[in-house]
């Protein structure tokens, strides 16, 4: 792709509008049978403001989406995107009281509901304060493909167009607010700066197999628009699915290392042609380093990317380049890599003052992509940017001569479980009040599979008896599967320092003994 076609727009507006004009053929959109033109992007997003127009929806009103992956669901965040109404996509693994809490926080006023999801949507509506209109995505795509467009007039860069909840350490999860700018902030820095894997040729294709409600997800599509290639949407992840569209053309993708292990790990891997992929870019949890050598080996032509950051910062602010990938592995493989162009990255103590290099502190970033703030939350907001625009990740790290950055544990409680995040608090509160239960901890321990997965550590009541199976179901009844516990601990009492505060180090610490870092 000739560099001339690049653009340096930063309005999902304007480069909805680039690329109507600049490659209006091209496919922006694949899923199954369902394939849309970058001319019927623009097209479509507009029908869909005159839509959304028509059901009461105006700039800064949130709308949200319940569903896996589905071509609708983009087409409604740009149209959202486009003219200023706020798209909340909410994780469909989620149980009815989370679901119900979201809506609940945000005053959606109109939900869309993917296929399957629909008669759920509409049991939580009716509990919910603001009463959402509930569509089915395919009603609302069928409904605005009947109207003409209508006027609209964009948001400004800098108003949120995007929340995406994250699950907090007090137990309720906060929407983070994304704007055009936070969402596109760094692509033109990386693209001056020249770095490969910010230019894409006009048959390009992004894999999205990661969830919309993740800034993996969504995040993805925003590359790909940017940059006018296809977006191949999958409903979910699988290891077959993902293997299927290597083999029939896909170049770029994300994916978390529990989903890359199934991948490189499936049997028809051993017979996968690798040779379309040109970029695969992991992260959202630390990956191990064997898992990340057999990656390499197994797919020898692909450029592999470490992409560190978080929902806060509208996904990738630092980058662990291709180069620095051997089949060997070597100590940067480690490493969460250095900042992205336009980015800055200090490891600060206490004091919010940056540590000398080779000094453990929490890792903080200033950046165009970081969010303004969480949703009617100032506090949480002021608690995680400083006054000078700095946002504080709960990641303890290294940074070593060089600007590399190596995460080593977290600051904040929070459990990474398959790309997922995962609070404590979250899961104590769901399994406080089973019956037998005394006291809870809930602490991450390593696992193969998933990097750390969840167990509860309990005390009982006087003479009552755990079960493991009983506590494990009474929490799935509350929180979502995932998070949930997979095993539970019983113990006779809780350690706790001079304050009465659990200590969950002494908790976790036989279960990662002989481990190198305290993250999987």
């Amino acid at each position: 792709m000739a560099r001339k076609a690049y653009h340096s727009h930063e309005h999902f507006d304007d480069i909805l509008h680039f690329w109507a004009a600049e490659r209006p053929d091209g496919i922006a959109f694949e899923q199954d049978d369902d394939r849309i033109t970058y001319r019927e992007t623009d097209h479509l997003t507009r029908q869909l403001i005159a839509w959304l127009k028509a059901r009461g929806i105006a700039k800064g009103d949130r709308i949200a989406w319940l569903g896996k992956n589905e071509v609708m669901y983009f087409l409604a965040y740009l149209a959202a995107a486009r003219m200023g109404a706020v798209m909340v996509p909410i994780g469909w693994r989620l149980a009815a009281p989370e679901i119900a809490f979201i809506l609940t926080d945000t005053g959606a006023k109109l939900v869309i509901a993917g296929h399957d999801f629909v008669d759920l949507v509409r049991q939580v509506a009716e509990q919910v304060p603001a009463q959402p209109q509930v569509v089915a995505g395919a009603t609302a795509r069928a409904e605005a493909a009947a109207l003409d467009p209508v006027p609209y007039t964009p948001p400004t860069r800098d108003e949120p167009v995007l929340q995406l909840y994250t699950s907090g350490t007090t137990g309720n999860p906060k929407g983070a607010m994304l704007s055009n700018r936070n969402l596109l902030g760094t692509r033109n820095n990386g693209i001056a700066a020249g770095l490969p894997w910010n230019f894409y040729e006009p048959d390009d294709c992004i894999l999205i197999c990661m969830p919309c409600a993740h800034i993996g997800g969504t995040g993805l599509m925003n590359i790909g628009v940017a940059n006018g290639v296809r977006n191949l949407v999958q409903a979910e992840f699988t290891p077959t699915g993902v293997l299927a569209a290597i083999e029939s053309g896909a170049t770029h993708l994300f994916i978390v290392p529990a989903a890359l292990q199934m991948v490189v790990q499936h049997p028809q891997a051993a017979t996968t042609d690798f040779s379309h992929l040109k970029f695969l870019m992991y992260g959202a949890a630390p990956m191990p380093l064997e898992l990340l050598k057999q990656a390499v080996a197994t797919m020898p032509n692909a450029g592999f990317l470490q992409a560190y950051g978080m929902t806060e910062t509208s996904g990738t602010i630092s980058a662990l380049l291709p180069e620095d990938h051997t089949l060997e592995g070597n100590q940067r493989m480690r490493s969460a890599g250095k900042a992205l162009p336009g980015v800055q990255i200090e490891v600060r103590g206490p004091d919010n003052v940056e540590v000398p290099r080779g000094t453990i502190g929490e890792v903080c970033i200033l950046s165009p992509t970081n969010t303004a703030g969480y949703w009617q939350l100032p506090e949480a907001t002021a608690k995680t940017i400083d006054p000078d625009g700095w946002l504080h990740t709960g990641d303890a790290g290294i940074m070593d001569d060089d600007g590399y950055i190596y995460i080593q544990d977290r600051i904040k409680d929070m459990i990474i479980s398959g790309g997922e995040n995962v609070y404590p608090a979250e899961v104590e509160n769901a399994i406080f009040g089973h019956p037998a239960v005394a006291e809870v901890a809930v602490i991450g321990v390593p696992s193969a599979t998933w990097g750390e997965e969840v167990k509860a550590c309990v005390v009982p009541k006087p003479g009552a008896t755990i079960d493991e199976a009983d506590i494990i179901a009474w929490a799935r009844s509350r929180i979502a599967a995932f998070k949930a516990p997979k095993s539970v601990d019983v113990i006779p009492l809780m350690p706790r320092n001079a304050s009465g505060k659990i200590l969950r180090r002494e908790l976790r610490a036989p279960y990662w003994e002989g481990q190198e870092r305290q993250v999987s």
